[in-house]
């Protein structure tokens, strides 16, 4: 299964004997699922049975659909108004006996408006008989929606993937920095406390170390590296595995930056912290990439 991003545009089109029509679906980042439909009059039925496609197929998004509808000429009614025929042509009788002349002609009488209404069949009546047709078509325009979004998601994908291998790298480059070994720790306690000692005869030795023991635990970061790792670890799994992982991803995003802040808070080294700062800003910049994920 392959990341789906949320992002994507189709348009279907379809005829029968008596109408036209065209499916659009626009789909944009969205929260939730948020559908929008915009259908003609008399054709409202097509709502529920599409909706519940889309709920079906789509997960996350907004998404606008409309359908547009033209009735071909062959499904059109022709009515006379003869009530007005029958007035105008008494009104043309009367003036014809004031003034003379001829009574209009009944190609004059056709081309008057009001006299032919034009008009398509009742939608009610007929749209049953074209739901079938209509719902076929929409299924298309969807899937094509579908294989946009998920064209666009597997190139995210790739980045995202990059973006942890990055993050991963970084990661080493903290675990593995010499100011993280035992000598470097020891060594680097004995001389903080030996420049307190030679400042201050009075203080406790062993006071004194009590609290260095202290402040070497506040200090290790060995806990938010092994976090860091094992976040690192389900963020690539949930990529390759693909899917409508979006949420899931971006509550990721968020422990990376909260264990990447107390590493940086808890350093003593300037490398560890450099690392760090980059870390953070690869996990801005992931989480921008999830924003259009599905």
């Amino acid at each position: 299964m392959t990341l789906q991003s949320m992002t994507g545009f189709a348009r279907s089109q379809g005829e029968n004997e008596s109408i036209s029509w065209i499916w659009e679906v626009r789909s944009v980042n969205g929260k939730g699922l948020d559908l929008r439909f915009r259908l003609p009059a008399g054709f409202e039925s097509i709502e529920i049975p599409a909706r519940q496609l889309t709920q079906k197929t789509v997960k996350r998004g907004n998404l606008q659909i409309s359908l547009h509808v033209t009735h071909n000429v062959r499904n059109q009614t022709v009515s006379l108004n003869e009530g007005l025929v029958d007035e105008l042509m008494d009104a043309s009788g009367n003036l014809q006996k004031k003034f003379g002349g001829e009574l209009p002609a009944i190609s004059d009488l056709l081309g008057i408006k009001g006299v032919v209404e034009i008009g398509a069949v009742d939608d009610h009546v007929l749209v049953d008989e074209w739901a079938a047709q209509l719902l076929k078509s929409f299924e298309t325009v969807l899937q094509s929606v579908v294989s946009d979004r998920l064209q666009e998601g597997a190139e995210i994908g790739n980045v995202l993937l990059s973006q942890v291998d990055d993050m991963e790298e970084l990661l080493a480059q903290i675990t593995n920095d010499p100011s993280r070994s035992p000598e470097a720790i020891r060594k680097s306690l004995k001389t903080q406390v030996e420049r307190l000692l030679s400042g201050a005869e009075d203080l406790d030795p062993q006071r004194l170390h009590q609290e260095a023991v202290i402040v070497a635990a506040k200090a290790d970061i060995q806990e938010e590296i092994d976090r860091l790792g094992v976040h690192i670890k389900s963020a690539r799994d949930l990529i390759k595995r693909g899917g409508p992982a979006g949420r899931k991803l971006d509550f990721l995003a968020q422990e990376f930056n909260r264990e990447c802040n107390t590493i940086c808070s808890k350093s003593n080294s300037a490398a560890v912290t450099a690392s760090g700062l980059d870390m953070k800003l690869v996990i801005d910049q992931f989480r921008e990439q999830l924003q259009n994920m599905e």
